[in-house]
């Protein structure tokens, strides 16, 4: 199984709101304006993401993204793509759409920021909630 796990934070500042993108960030401020923003200082962005993962990504696997915060789990699929340019510093955008900039990780999601268990948007709108954010490569072909 192929994945990454990122950590971030929570801040006052999350909405979670967002119809169409979800983001995590490793900024370490999130203005109100951020409404696709659920975490923040995460400890990886899309360059830091192995090749093998972002070769696997661009071949237009599925990818499972589990979020934890507190007891708490939600999980978005979403899809790879050969579009995919996965070159990023600090940002990593999910998104429902086909839209694809540095920024996208996956596409066609069937979940934005406003679809997040709002249980776990309420952990993290508290900066001293850690957050918990793992990527799995699905390979339908294995049994």
């Amino acid at each position: 199984m192929l994945r990454e796990v990122i950590h971030c934070r929570g801040h006052e500042n999350v909405k979670a709101t967002h119809k169409s993108t979800l983001e995590f960030t490793k900024e370490d401020h999130l203005t109100p304006r951020g409404d696709c923003i659920l975490c923040i200082e995460a400890d990886k962005g899309i360059n830091d993401l192995s090749e093998e993962f972002k070769t696997v990504l661009k071949a237009g696997k599925k990818l499972l993204i589990k979020i934890r915060a507190g007891n708490l789990v939600d999980e978005v699929l979403a899809e790879g793509s050969p579009s995919l340019i996965l070159d990023h510093d600090y940002s990593m955008v999910i998104r429902k759409s086909t839209y694809v900039d540095g920024r996208t990780l996956a596409v066609r999601a069937n979940k934005a920021a406003r679809d997040i268990d709002r249980r776990v948007v309420e952990l993290l709108k508290n900066p001293e909630t850690i957050a918990e954010v793992e990527l799995i490569i699905l390979d339908e072909g294995k049994p």
